[in-house]
């Protein structure tokens, strides 16, 4: 919102949301193609192009988990500080040092749960956590707007500062709808797969999109321009609240950041043939290297460039946009050729086209963001 104001923010947030409905859908409706179901996405688009696509694809999905992941760090190591901050501001500690605990209590959990489906209850405890995060974020938030008699809601910056911004921030609304993992969601839902899928879709981005929609809405409203990237260093209220409301998004973190590690993780246990036990001797080890080691990559790059808006631009435009817009589009007017008519032939490329030049101008704003605030702020950061 901050990079945009009140109007593009809005009607911003709006597109994203319906251009990401709509980008989802087709692919949810690929799901059966060809007579075969396909539960990875470089799976379908290896089925469709080939296998350098299939590589592609893959190399794609990496590029966006990782960079969500890093994303989560970078959070979970925020909401770290803020806690430490609550209780002792004496800045002994700085952000690249609460990077490095949420790092390693994400190593911890990813070695202690050795499967997605082993999450279990701890599923449930992400849902109750994202509850106290909306509930308090939402309760403080409206408590110092109404106190605040005036906001400033301008948008910071010279003419080619906002246009850089604003295109960045495009490729943050995009990748705050997506994940670029769809067929393997979808993979988990019952018969009928692509009717359920689609259903879940509709909820997803109509009701399940609203407390989004209210922490991003009353945040800038209480706030202004000066919102942080983090809303819960805004915020004013009791120490015990805002420590709850911390550490449930610590933990979030941690959990969310388990998820869309998992197809990483579930390559690396089929590329090596780890089976059996998950916690005999031999498995234990090779997840501590191998999800430790990768853990710690993710978590050296989170310290070194510790810009969460930053990493969400980049993401979006070097794998949101071509995994759930440009690949969407193509794959749909290949798979579907013989059925669409001109019309639909043509709105697709139109698509393609659009989202492709997006992605290029994203990435540049991306880099261009990364580098100033690099400048401004230098490596290892105390944000």
């Amino acid at each position: 919102m901050v990079p945009l104001g009140w109007i593009g923010g809005v009607v911003g947030l709006l597109i994203a949301t319906a251009i990401s409905l709509y980008a989802n859908t087709l692919i949810a409706k690929l799901h059966e193609f060809g007579g075969r179901r396909h539960i990875r996405y470089r799976d379908l688009a290896g089925f469709i192009y080939g296998r350098k696509a299939y590589h592609l694809t893959w190399g794609l999905q990496y590029v966006n988990l990782f960079m969500i992941n890093c994303g989560f760090i970078i959070l979970a190591g925020s909401a770290l500080k803020a806690v430490y901050v609550l209780f002792r501001d004496d800045h002994t500690m700085k952000l690249p040092h609460f990077i490095a605990i949420a790092g390693l209590i994400c190593a911890i959990f990813a070695i202690g749960i050795p499967h997605l489906s082993a999450l279990g209850v701890w599923l449930g405890v992400s849902t109750f956590l994202s509850l106290i995060y909306i509930v308090v974020a939402i309760v403080l938030s409206v408590r110092d707007g109404v106190k605040t008699p005036s906001r400033d809601y301008e948008i910071q910056g010279s003419s080619l500062s906002k246009l850089f911004t604003i295109t960045g921030a495009a490729a943050n609304l995009v990748f705050a709808f997506n994940t670029g993992m769809l067929p393997e969601i979808q993979a988990t839902v019952r018969q009928p797969v692509v009717k359920n899928m689609m259903k879940a879709l509709y909820f997803q981005f109509t009701a399940g999109v609203l407390p989004m929609y209210a922490v991003t809405f009353i945040g800038y409203w209480a706030y202004g321009s000066s919102t942080s990237t983090y809303l819960l260093n805004s915020v004013n209220g009791p120490l015990w609240v805002k420590a709850l409301a911390n550490v449930s998004a610590i933990l979030q973190s941690v959990i969310s950041l388990h998820i869309f590690a998992s197809p990483t993780y579930e390559y690396m246990d089929t590329k090596y043939g780890i089976k059996g036990n998950p916690f005999a001797i031999k498995n234990l080890l090779f997840r501590i290297m191998a999800r430790g080691g990768y853990i710690a990559v993710s978590t050296l790059i989170s310290a070194l460039l510790p810009f969460l808006g930053d990493f969400m631009s980049l993401t979006g435009a070097v794998s949101t946009f071509p995994l759930t817009f440009i690949l969407a589009n193509h794959m749909y007017y290949k798979a579907k050729n013989n059925k669409l008519n001109a019309m639909q032939k043509l709105w697709h490329w139109l698509n393609v086209v659009f989202f492709s030049l997006m992605s290029v101008a994203a990435a540049i704003a991306a880099v261009r963001l990364i580098a100033v605030d690099s400048k401004n702020f230098h490596v290892f950061a105390d944000l």
